[in-house]
């Protein structure tokens, strides 16, 4: 064979020389716990909820141990209790299920469509036919719906958005950051998102009832007033009685390597963003393979990329994984029968009631997803493309 990719998909670029001082700063103090602060010390947590506020554009901002668990407490501060119907996407990662079980919540499936967004017209039906007044809108894998029609419709059946922007972390519709739309969005800081601490997450809202509410239940120990980013103490009259405390603090050293990194991240996105024009460029030119059409009000944020070879057999969809891997490219299919890694489709979430979905089963059938890590090249990008292409024509010439 003469050409492989030798690089790594799981290989992030390292931290920044100002995140790593920082965290060596925090190590040197042992205060990890953002409440161990000394006497007028707003401490690593608070100034980051502060700036991530301010570079959302939001009122209030809190700092958590994973995206799971910010959606996990904005369900519980939008009011879902046992029973409830949840709507959210048939296509997204087992998290989003996963957070509305966690709080006893039914998972409503939504029909995505041939571009892997909510299909509005499905969650319009599902709406009227499931009494569900809360969604749990996945971004899934960057891609954002015309959120100014889901607002319009979701704002005039009654029903609360909360945003899962764990791949959109920069993206915008029609120039508003996501996360902007719904009643509450959720973020991850998680090593394969769009900043890197490991494990981590935010919770942002302009409800000064829900912040106050968020912040108890991440477990604030009464002592929220050292929070940067939450509303006044009056909010907090009913909340710290009333919401049961589930430990998800975000602690020093994940907050003290995060805010460096959160300057940059604007500039990251136009990073991401060349190398997946680049593979998608390449991508177009086989007549297999159909890409993912980006909207124009869409500023979306390349840190993995999507495909989908309609008219493949199953058995030529493991032929070209085995093809691609064969030259070193490391692609996922969401159309395997069992799950593998954070690849799963709705039919193993069997938290979740059984639920016919035959749109979203046929489009998953032939889908694949590769990861762009900025530690790839726009020149890498360019070859992954081109072994891609080739990978397809061993598979079905």
């Amino acid at each position: 064979m003469a050409r492989r990719f030798t690089g790594s998909f799981t290989q992030q670029e390292p931290l920044p020389a100002d995140a790593i001082a920082a965290a060596v700063a925090v190590l040197q103090s042992g205060r990890l716990h953002r409440y161990n602060l000394v006497s007028g010390e707003p401490g690593e947590v608070a100034q980051l909820e502060a700036e991530y506020r301010d570079w959302q554009g939001s009122a209030y901002c809190l700092a958590v141990t994973s995206g799971g668990q910010a959606l996990q407490i904005a369900l519980r501060a939008c009011g879902v209790r046992p029973g409830d119907g949840v709507l959210t996407n048939a296509f997204t990662l087992a998290p989003v299920p996963g957070a509305i079980s966690a709080v006893g919540g039914n998972a409503v499936l939504v029909e995505i469509d041939e571009t892997l967004r909510l299909d509005l017209d499905a969650l319009e039906a599902r709406i009227a036919s499931s009494g569900a007044r809360v969604l749990l809108l996945s971004h899934m894998r960057g891609h954002l719906c015309d959120m100014d029609r889901l607002m319009r419709l979701c704002d005039g059946a009654g029903v609360t958005v909360i945003e899962d922007c764990a791949h959109t972390m920069g993206a915008r519709w029609n120039k508003t950051r996501s996360g902007n739309f719904g009643k509450v969005a959720c973020f991850s800081t998680q090593t394969y998102k769009h900043m890197n601490s490991g494990e981590g997450g935010f919770l942002t809202t302009d409800d000064a009832a829900i912040a106050a509410q968020a912040t108890i239940l991440s477990g604030s120990y009464m002592m929220y007033a050292r929070h940067g980013a939450g509303p006044a103490p009056e909010a907090f009259v009913d909340a710290r009685y009333d919401m049961p405390n589930c430990s998800a603090r975000m602690d020093a050293l994940r907050a003290a390597i995060l805010r460096p990194q959160l300057a940059q991240l604007d500039g990251n996105v136009e990073r991401w963003n060349l190398r997946y024009r680049a593979v998608e460029a390449g991508l177009k030119t086989h007549s297999r393979i159909t890409t993912i059409p980006l909207p124009k009000e869409e500023l979306h944020v390349g840190s993995s990329i999507q495909f989908r070879l309609p008219g493949f057999s199953a058995d030529q969809c493991r032929a070209l994984m085995d093809a691609a891997k064969a030259r070193g490219v490391e692609l996922k299919w969401f159309g395997a029968a069992e799950p593998v890694g954070f690849t799963s489709a709705h039919p193993s979430w069997r938290y979740v009631a059984t639920q016919d979905l035959p749109q979203t089963d046929r489009i998953l059938a032939t889908l694949f997803d590769m990861r762009l890590p900025l530690s790839f090249s726009e020149a890498d990008c360019t070859l992954i493309a081109d072994l891609i292409r080739d990978a397809v024509d061993e598979v079905a010439p």
